[in-house]
């Protein structure tokens, strides 16, 4: 269980840090660019971050909200992007290389998840990201 727990709290943290990111992009963004889409991401992030918190505070865990070191340096990579090139589908492949990374950290809770809850949630969050992976990568490609 403990294995488990690592993975839930590992998969909330990437999740914090990805909004705090996706929410600098939007203050940088100032209304141009992909700001729809950080949008987007940042009210999945609170929805799925929040969903996660519940699991663990369900198992007697605390999710910490603050996220890690990440977030700073998520903060510090987009505000020197939006000065050199903007926020535009430049940005994309960054985007998507790091939505894939967090759908590895689904991987690793639902490989580890014992309760049928958990892993219902876990799948319908990991299938979402994978649908906006897809509409990602479309906008990529268009934009080629």
């Amino acid at each position: 269980m403990s294995e488990h727990i690592d993975n839930l709290k590992n998969l909330h943290t990437i999740l914090i840090d990805s909004k705090h990111g996706y929410e600098e992009a939007l203050t940088d963004a100032e209304g141009r660019g992909m700001t729809q889409l950080f949008q987007e991401m940042i009210t999945l992030r609170i929805k799925d971050a929040g969903e996660i918190a519940t699991i663990l505070t369900t198992i007697g865990e605390k999710a910490d909200e603050n996220g890690s070191f990440m977030t700073t340096i998520n903060r510090a990579i987009i505000s020197l992007r939006s000065l050199f090139g903007g926020l535009d589908e430049s940005i994309l492949p960054g985007l998507i290389d790091g939505e894939k990374r967090i759908v590895g950290y689904y991987d690793s809770a639902l490989e580890t998840s014992a309760s049928s809850v958990d892993r219902e949630i876990l799948t319908r969050q990991r299938q979402n990201l994978l649908k906006i992976i897809a509409e990602m990568e479309a906008k990529k490609a268009l934009a080629a």
